[in-house]
Parts: C-alpha cells; sequence; structure tokens
C-alpha cells in the first residue's frame, strides 16, 4: 500500500458504518487492542526489503508497525473472542524494543466500544500461544498474581499447539511464555481441542501447521458470508503472494502450501479474510490477477 493508498483508507475508514457485520446469527466487532514493532527482515524472511517496503515502511530501526487485532463474535448468548492481543506484562526493556503502544488503542477501550468487559467475555479462542496473541490472556491481580484476564470465560487452543508450547524448539522458545499458559491451567478453565472441529454453530476451527503446530484459524460462515480469521497464516496483505512467509514460521514450505489451499478458496468463494497484523485493513476479498493473489476489496468490519 502507497502512502497515498494509506491516505485513503484512513478516510474510508472514518466513514465506516456503525452497524456491525452479520453472519448467521453473529454480530461481528474488530478489537483492537495495540500497536507493535517488529524487525522488517525478519517479518519478511527471504523476500528483499525494496519490495516489502512499499507495503509497510520501515522506521529507522528497520522495525515495521503492526496491529494487534482481534475479533468479538456476539450472539447466542455468546461473547467469544479471538485473540487477545499482547497484554500488558512485557518488561519496559521489551516494551521498549518492541515498541509496544497501547495509547492509540487498547483492548478495554474496544470492548467498552461495542458495551462489553472483560468480565462478559465468555469464550476466548486462542489461534496459538505466541505472545502477541495469548499475551492478554493473563494479567496480574490486585496481590500480584497471575490470573486468567477474562474471569468467566473458557480459552480454547489446540492440543498440538500447547504440547509444542509446553515444550517449544530452541528458535520458537522465546515466543512462547509460560505466563500466558499456567493461570489458565490452573485455574482450569483452559479447553483442549484436537483437529478441524466445529467449535460452535458456524464457528470452526480450521488447524495450520507451517507457521508454527497447531495453530487454528476460525472460519465464520453462514449461507451467504465466510470469514476467515487468519491470524500468521496470512498476517498483512502484503503476505498474499505464497512464498511471502515470516522466518518466524517454523515450516516455511508447509506455510507455502497452506496459503495456497486457502487463498484458492478464498478466491473461488470470496470469502472475507481478517488480517491481525495488517497495520492499515482490517479484512479483504482477494482476486487472482495475472496469476497472482491480489487485494480486490477492502472491508471494514
Amino acid at each position: 500500500m502507497t502512502l497515498l493508498e494509506a491516505k485513503h483508507y484512513v478516510h474510508f475508514q472514518s466513514s465506516k458504518s456503525s452497524h456491525p457485520m452479520k453472519i448467521g446469527s453473529y454480530q461481528l466487532h474488530t478489537i483492537e487492542t495495540g500497536r507493535f514493532r517488529l524487525d522488517g527482515g525478519t517479518f519478511f524472511a527471504t523476500i528483499p526489503k525494496t519490495l516489502w517496503h512499499q507495503h509497510i515502511p520501515s522506521d529507522d530501526e528497520n522495525r515495521v508497525e503492526l496491529a494487534l487485532r482481534c475479533l468479538l463474535i456476539k450472539g447466542k448468548r455468546k461473547n467469544i473472542l479471538i485473540d487477545c492481543g499482547i497484554g500488558y506484562k512485557m518488561d519496559d526493556k521489551v516494551k521498549t524494543f518492541m515498541a509496544i503502544d497501547h495509547t492509540r488503542y487498547n483492548l478495554e477501550r474496544s470492548l467498552q466500544a461495542v458495551g462489553l468487559e472483560k468480565r462478559d467475555i465468555t469464550h476466548v479462542i486462542l489461534t496459538h500461544f505466541h505472545y502477541d496473541h495469548a499475551g492478554g490472556a493473563t494479567d496480574y491481580d490486585h496481590q500480584g498474581n497471575l490470573v486468567p484476564a477474562f474471569p468467566n470465560a473458557l480459552y480454547y487452543i489446540q492440543r498440538k499447539n500447547l504440547m509444542w508450547a509446553l515444550n517449544p524448539s530452541d528458535s520458537d522458545r522465546q515466543s512462547y511464555l509460560m505466563e500466558n499458559i499456567e493461570p489458565l491451567r490452573s485455574k482450569h478453565c483452559l479447553r483442549i481441542v484436537s483437529g478441524r472441529v466445529e467449535l460452535f454453530p458456524d464457528i470452526e476451527l480450521m488447524p495450520f501447521n507451517g507457521h508454527t503446530v497447531g495453530l487454528q484459524a476460525v472460519k465464520i460462515s453462514d449461507r451467504n458470508t465466510t470469514l476467515i480469521y487468519c491470524a500468521d497464516v496470512i498476517p498483512t496483505t502484503a503476505h498474499l503472494p505464497p512464498h511471502w512467509v515470516m522466518a518466524y514460521d517454523l515450516h516455511p514450505l508447509t506455510s507455502i502450501e497452506e496459503k495456497k489451499n486457502l487463498l484458492a478458496k478464498a478466491c473461488k468463494h470470496q470469502w472475507i479474510l481478517f488480517l491481525e497484523h495488517d497495520p492499515n485493513i482490517e479484512a479483504c476479498r482477494i482476486r487472482l490477477n495475472d496469476g497472482k493473489y491480489e487485494l480486490r476489496e477492502e472491508i471494514c468490519l
């Protein structure tokens, strides 16, 4: 996205409808929880900077700004949150290094904007236990103890991802923090699922294994509309080309094949792709142009 396109998008976003998107009996709301920065070279792996810099410019430290965007699904007496941001537990050194910023967006204000508080969340679907997706799952109480951040919620994770998170590889050990996992286990609010499963009516969990073991994307669908919460399978619109993967991906060749399959279906059926980390675009539909997947339509929920 060029700077001109970004300005156009800001204008488009400001005219966003006050009516939430509906799929089946559910209302969908974007929940912005903050921003952070990662090294651009790592975020785009083997892609030259001259190419990725056109999509997401870097700062003087070669870091790209990324969203921490979650999705709220309201309906059928449920308030379901998909992922919950990076949270507030990082120390000052890490906050500075990653430029973690909750001044413009934070979880509490975003929930308040749709009339909810943390205690109103009934279910949390964690795509995986990486800190930028699950850091907000736990927090410190008034006594300084780590507790589930959503006191009345059940949390859902793939069995494979939990097992991996408890014994990660050396390459991703720093992404899996026990402070985001153990309070959920000790309070017995963590629910384990295995494989592809319909968790609730019209809400399906879809496992992927390229970025990390046992990541679960989320599919919300009715007869007319399907939305895929992509998580790190497709983190931004810049990652629409299948070979644009991250150095964080444990199995990049698997990531490429998984993306090809997802992109083909999304293009054929005009699914909406919800983008967790894109700094400018919440969601989109795509098209195939001259053999390449590209943005067809920006969508604001």
